[in-house]
């Protein structure tokens, strides 16, 4: 049995258990009796993966509706070395770290 889940526009996400590959395109919503259309999500893969996968998918998830706002550009270290020089005098007016 898989589970599948269907968008109702007034109250939003159900989800039902059918055999694999016997779900229907739409069902009629149990609460409202609208129709339900059915929604592409991602597996059960979240039991097995690992915390750091999970909480990728998570914050993807979360940033397409709630998108970080970001007031300056994130600090970086710098390198203890010296830039490299640049042989190719072709290449002196790119820009560098």
């Amino acid at each position: 049995m898989a589970t599948y889940e269907y968008q109702c526009e007034q109250d939003g996400v159900l989800e039902i258990s059918r055999p694999i590959g016997l779900a229907p395109e739409s069902i009629t919503c149990s609460t409202c009796g609208g129709n339900a259309v059915r929604m592409i999500s991602v597996p059960m893969i979240r039991n097995k993966a690992p915390i750091a996968f999970t909480a990728a998918i998570d914050h993807a998830e979360k940033s397409r509706y709630e998108p970080d706002v970001v007031t300056s550009l994130p600090q970086t270290k710098r390198s203890k070395y010296p830039p490299k020089i640049l042989q190719n005098p072709a290449l002196k007016n790119l820009p560098r770290p």
